[in-house]
């Protein structure tokens, strides 16, 4: 239970709606109990004067209870309504809620601490596990707290008509309070884990499966793979099925527990030579002990969930809880305002790996000076811009910007610092609009209209303008127009260091040398680093540095990389 508690302090924020939810269930599940009851009395009311057994009931009112009985049910489905409303709302919110506190807490260990982590499995722990967690409410707390104060007021209202009852119905209710939970919650323990286990494999080989089917299929390892798949599934279904049969177990159980129950109070009645006289009061004692196992009927099948809710909430704690392996200042960084770049004797290998990545790298770019980096795939390009970015520490030399060591710059300052066109580009699910306003939050339409005619995505503009739709469901961009969008971006960040990794790939001849051409304009006060591994349109950079197998080389320009390196 104690991986739980880091989810429960979030609750304190909506405790005024969470105890609201908690009251109109009490309400709702009083009603029903009261509906049925008071009903079972009129019922042997009219059955005792219809027979003439007692003359006492002949001229009895009906009205007034046949109007509260009515009264009762409208307030049963009014209390459900408005009790669902308000708990599945507040519901919602602690979600979202839990989502944004578990990507707060992920941020700043991307990607040193998750760099063994798959896509997949994190995915999974974002939406199934965050998911899994947010059931405590609605099948933990709000069930247990109701039943506490449920037992004790009908305990009390049972104790005025018949003290033996009040005592045996209130400690028979409140014993299966405290035992079914633990039976219960002992019983699917085992198969919760497993069953989040087996979701968890699911998602990561289907997601597998799916981003690499075509080398799956060309190798020959499609349909084994898919078998994989399928016997995942029939797993998961048999832990599903297994839930399932525990849920039924637990209502069998309970309403096996209200009919042994019931025959002890009829007995203890008879015992005591009350139920033998035509009193309709003693119909209040049996309908209410038949309703009152109402109260328990959320929390029977609701505890063989919890091992589930337990290894998801540990399997999220294993994320969060790690420290960030890199430490940001707190406090603005002071430097000399002119962006110069520094790698001294720098060396870099990833964890876990005996493969030196870098090797004592020494790279000086000046303020506002413009340098191509060139290499082959895997050569190191990427690795070098991530240790620019922070993203890791090297295992020896000093990275600066601005005469300022990377350790002591302050991290939202960093990011304002540099812009960047990655290789990924990330589309957001939302308008033209906003996927470009997430670089400037505050830039006017016509800006953006121009902008876009810059960079030659007027069309995009054709049907619905700033308003279109892009992302699932949406306008389907190319990867040409992706890759433009963001080097919009980048320029609408408009920060002092600009870092394009191969900006032209995915672009025809005609358009990269326009899209370019557009870019020198843009770039002409930033200090710019070109990551390429393509000799394009470099004749206008300051240096071009050539890196091989983790060492790096400088060449005043593209002419003589040419003359030394393929002459």
């Amino acid at each position: 239970m104690r991986d739980l508690l880091p989810y429960l302090k979030l609750y304190k924020k909506h405790w005024l709606w969470l105890s609201m939810g908690i009251l109109l269930a009490l309400i709702t599940v009083s009603a029903s109990i009261s509906l049925l009851t008071l009903s079972g009395w009129v019922l042997t009311i009219s059955a005792i004067s219809g027979l003439g057994m007692s003359i006492a009931y002949e001229t009895f009112n009906y009205i007034v209870p046949m109007a509260i009985i009515r009264l009762l049910s409208v307030l049963r489905t009014i209390g459900r309504w408005t009790e669902k409303t308000i708990t599945h709302d507040v519901t919602f919110k602690l979600l979202t809620e839990l989502r944004v506190f578990f990507f707060r807490k992920i941020s700043p260990l991307i990607p040193g601490n998750i760099y063994n982590l798959r896509n997949a499995d994190l995915l999974n722990r974002l939406i199934a596990d965050i998911s899994a967690i947010d059931h405590i409410y609605i099948r933990l707390i709000n069930p247990i707290i109701v039943g506490i104060f449920g037992i004790t007021i009908l305990s009390m209202f049972l104790f005025l008509f018949n003290k033996t009852i009040g005592l045996i119905l209130g400690t028979i209710l409140l014993l299966l309070l405290l035992i079914w939970p633990i039976i219960f919650y002992n019983l699917g323990k085992k198969n919760g884990n497993e069953l989040a286990q087996c979701r968890t494999k699911l998602r990561i080989i289907t997601l597998d499966w799916l981003q690499a089917y075509s080398e799956l299929t060309l190798f020959g390892a499609e349909k084994k793979y898919r078998n994989t798949i399928l016997y995942t599934q029939k797993n998961l279904s048999l832990k599903q099925f297994n839930n399932a049969n525990f849920s039924g177990i637990a209502h069998g159980a309970l309403i096996l527990t209200s009919g042994l129950t019931l025959l002890l109070i009829v007995w203890v009645l008879i015992n005591q030579e009350q139920i033998l006289f035509l009193d309709p009061v003693y119909s209040i004692i049996i309908f209410s002990s038949i309703a009152s196992f109402e109260l328990l009927i959320p929390i029977s099948g609701a505890f063989h969930f919890l091992g589930q809710t337990i290894t998801s909430a540990r399997r999220v704690n294993e994320i969060i809880s790690d420290e960030p392996k890199i430490k940001f200042m707190n406090h603005m960084t002071k430097h000399s305002g002119h962006y110069s770049i520094q790698f001294k004797n720098v060396y870099f290998q990833y964890p876990n790996s005996n493969h030196q990545v870098l090797k004592n790298i020494n790279l000086n770019i000046e303020d506002q000076q413009k340098i191509a980096i060139i290499g082959k795939t895997g050569s190191g390009k990427s690795t070098l811009l991530q240790l620019l970015f922070h993203y890791w520490i090297p295992q020896k030399g000093i990275i600066s910007i601005a005469n300022q060591p990377l350790a002591l710059w302050n991290e939202s300052q960093l990011r304002k610092t540099i812009s960047v066109v990655s290789q990924r580009v990330h589309i957001l699910n939302a308008t033209l609009r906003d996927n470009l306003r997430i670089a400037s939050p505050n830039i006017e339409d016509h800006k953006l209209l121009q902008i876009l005619n810059d960079f030659f995505l007027e069309h995009l503009l054709e049907d619905k303008g700033l308003d279109t739709w892009l992302g699932n469901g949406g306008y389907d961009l190319s990867g040409g127009e992706k890759r433009r969008i963001d080097i919009i971006r980048s320029i609408l960040h408009d920060a002092p260091i600009l870092i394009l990794d191969e900006p032209t790939e995915g672009l025809d001849k005609k358009t990269e040398k326009k899209v370019m051409k557009k870019l020198e304009y843009h770039f002409k006060l930033k200090t710019v680093i070109i990551i390429t591994h393509r000799l394009i349109k470099l004749d206008k950079m300051d240096s071009v540095f050539l890196i091989e197998e983790g060492k790096i080389t400088k060449y005043h320009s593209r002419s003589s990389l040419l003359k030394n390196k393929y002459s």
